[in-house]
């Protein structure tokens, strides 16, 4: 990704967030055909809250995500953040809900991964474009579902 390209990321995700929670997810509760969550973690470097919408599955009372970074060879940076602090929260509509991420493995991934083919059959040309496994992230709720967002 060139430094234009990754500026012009970096703004189209801030106005994304911004829109998402000014209007409560009525604004970007849906991109490309997926729905749409806001994930936030904190940097393992810098310490700050970070936060990405991302495209979500459903399993059970679980939130499922998939850390492809459109299929380029490195996982995307808030993959790397969960993987260092897994409890963060997750913004949908107006309900900000604290979860617990793990990252699946083994017949868990394959399972999980057989059903988002069948939900969202674009996500196999990122695994094409990539050596590297695509990790799939579950997240559990914590407790009660959420509180309104800040």
């Amino acid at each position: 990704m060139t430094p234009m390209q990754k500026r012009l990321m970096k703004t189209f995700i801030g106005f994304h967030v911004l829109m998402y929670r000014l209007t409560g997810g009525r604004f970007g509760a849906r991109m490309r055909g997926f729905k749409v969550l806001l994930l936030t973690t904190v940097g393992r470097k810098t310490g700050k809250r970070r936060t990405n919408p991302l495209g979500y599955f459903r399993d059970d009372q679980n939130y499922i995500v998939v850390a492809s970074n459109a299929g380029m060879d490195n996982h995307p940076a808030w993959f790397y953040n969960l993987r260092h602090d897994p409890n963060i929260s997750i913004q949908l509509g107006s309900k900000t809900i604290p979860v617990t991420a793990r990252i699946t493995q083994g017949e868990e991934r394959e399972r999980l991964m057989a059903k988002i083919m069948t939900e969202a059959p674009a996500y196999s040309g990122y695994q094409i474009r990539t050596t590297r496994e695509i990790p799939i992230v579950v997240l559990h709720p914590k407790g009660k579902l959420g509180s309104n967002a800040a």
